[in-house]
């Protein structure tokens, strides 16, 4: 009969908060392995989330706390075609067109993993089609609303605060789908030219076959779409 192998004795786990940071600064999965790349564009997301609510909550107390009548957005954001009126018609259409655009950038970073050099290239060419025609209709809504009177310092639908948290959220968050747009062509271009498939270090590429670039940009447009779908909540349905 064998004898049972010997068992190291264990050191009982550390109480309290140094275990937990003992702990976690030894596991691999967490940290270690994380690229540079990654861990930076997860800094950066977690940076701009905090802008991105600081601007929701302002708009929130400017609402709250204004003493003039609040325009009501399904009028504001109405367009009148064929002598129908539609509220927010152009918002809705808007809204589909991102969340769309969501889809193509999902199905391009699983392109990536597979290799598929040319479908992960198209799938981001049109994820960046998507995001333009998104801040072109964002150009036309603002286009009208300039037009109807609207200025950061003025509105004629009622309250001043209206205008400046308007062009303030939707001109910081269409400036974020318009990088994204010209990101998106430039590693889409690196693609389709096999630049991730050599053998070699080139910006946005470590070595060969290293698609990370794809990933990162996922990320990034889909923390985009998912703050327009609070501002479409906070903003436009409140």
């Amino acid at each position: 009969m064998q004898d049972s192998p010997l068992k190291m004795p264990q050191s009982p786990p550390t109480p309290g908060l140094q275990g937990f940071v003992e702990d976690w600064s030894s596991d691999q999965r967490a940290f270690k392995k994380v690229s540079w790349g990654k861990a930076m564009m997860w800094i950066f997301l977690l940076s701009d989330t905090f802008v991105f609510g600081c601007f929701l909550i302002a708009y929130m107390i400017a609402r709250s706390s204004t003493v003039s009548e609040w325009p009501n957005t399904s009028e504001v954001f109405a367009l009148h075609i064929g002598g129908t009126e539609f509220p927010l018609i152009l918002i809705a259409i808007m809204t589909f067109v991102l969340i769309s655009s969501s889809g193509t950038m999902a199905m391009a970073v699983n392109c990536a993993y597979s290799r598929a050099r040319k479908p992960t290239a198209l799938l981001m060419v049109a994820t960046a089609a998507l995001g333009a025609a998104f801040v072109g209709m964002q150009i036309f809504e603002w286009s009208k609303l300039i037009h109807e009177g609207v200025r950061p310092w003025a509105n004629p639908f009622g309250a001043e605060q209206f205008g400046a948290s308007f062009f303030m959220i939707t001109g910081f968050h269409g400036t974020h789908v318009s990088i994204g747009v010209i990101f998106l062509l430039i590693v889409a271009r690196k693609v389709w030219k096999g630049e991730f498939d050599r053998d070699e270090r080139s910006w946005m590429c470590s070595g060969k076959g290293d698609y990370e670039a794809v990933e990162i940009m996922g990320l990034y447009w889909h923390f985009v779409d998912l703050v327009w779908v609070f501002i479409f909540a906070f903003f436009y349905l409140w």
